[in-house]
């Protein structure tokens, strides 16, 4: 059996690291690109980006102008995955193969495709052709209706695509999509735990990976997310934002309700013989 993920999701707009809260509302938290290191340093499985901007330039100079222009998103992947030493995903505002290409040359391993595979469904099977499936990341946003029913949105969540999640997800699996990337609109932000019968339906229906987004206001928010809902990795982001060794805390709880893990390893800035620290620091936590 697969060891579960535990990812972190960082959402930029117009260059800036936001909070979002519902697809609807989003908090300035700062620089985007020195939010990796902290992340980087303890233990994360993956690291996501979605970039939910309307720009397409955008200046990401901090105010002591130590850190360079970046006039687009391409500066900032490559700035990233010079110091991010795990799997990297890109989303947002992909709407051509080349949009691909570029973001993989630049360092990302995958990308997530949202919005262009509702207005044509094809492009996943010809991003998926040409750069492997392993690549191809389908973002599935999805709303409660008021009768009840779900329903999946496109643009950033603003709109009803009449799709039902789970149809959706059997289709892009079929057009060569290798993982999905689910995202609760409802639960975005709210910190009220994630969407356990939305997830165990999509995850029910599909044998790719399933990527579980929105909700967590616990840790023991992912491990219910895991073991009930049965999703393969579980992501996260206003949680790692505001709470201090969040990664840490959140893969040691939940390797103590019996979720199988990748183990917690060695940040880079600490050396071998110095492991005694971190065994420390981990039983303290």
């Amino acid at each position: 059996m697969l060891k579960k993920r535990l990812i972190p999701c960082l959402f930029l707009k117009n260059g800036h690291l936001v909070r979002s809260e519902r697809f609807e509302f989003h908090q300035l938290l700062g620089d985007p690109i020195h939010q990796v290191d902290r992340i980087n340093a303890w233990s994360a499985d993956e690291l996501i980006y979605v970039d939910i901007s309307n720009e397409e330039y955008y200046d990401l100079r901090r105010d002591d102008m130590r850190v360079k222009r970046m006039d687009d998103i391409y500066d900032i992947i490559a700035h990233v995955s010079k110091t991010c030493f795990i799997p990297l995903t890109f989303g947002g505002n992909i709407r051509t193969i080349e949009d691909v290409r570029k973001r993989l040359k630049c360092g990302a391993d995958k990308v997530i495709i949202d919005t262009r595979a509702h207005e044509r469904p094809e492009f996943i099977t010809e991003a998926a052709e040409r750069f492997g499936s392993q690549c191809i990341v389908m973002g599935i946003d999805v709303k409660k209706e008021q009768d009840g029913a779900y329903q999946v949105y496109s643009h950033h969540g603003k709109t009803a695509t009449g799709k039902n999640p789970v149809d959706w997800a059997r289709e892009v699996e079929k057009l060569g999509a290798g993982e999905i990337f689910l995202n609760s609109i409802d639960r975005d932000g709210a910190q009220e735990g994630y969407d356990i019968t939305l997830i165990k339906m999509v995850a029910a229906a599909v044998k790719i990976p399933l990527i579980a987004c929105g909700g967590a206001g616990t840790f023991e928010d992912l491990v219910e997310c895991v073991k009930e809902g049965g999703a393969d990795a579980v992501a996260a982001g206003n949680i790692f934002n505001y709470t201090e060794n969040a990664v840490l805390r959140a893969k040691k709880t939940l390797i103590q309700h019996g979720v199988e893990m990748r183990p917690i390893v060695r940040p880079p800035t600490l050396f071998k013989s110095q492991d005694h620290i971190l065994e420390g620091y981990i039983k303290n936590i």
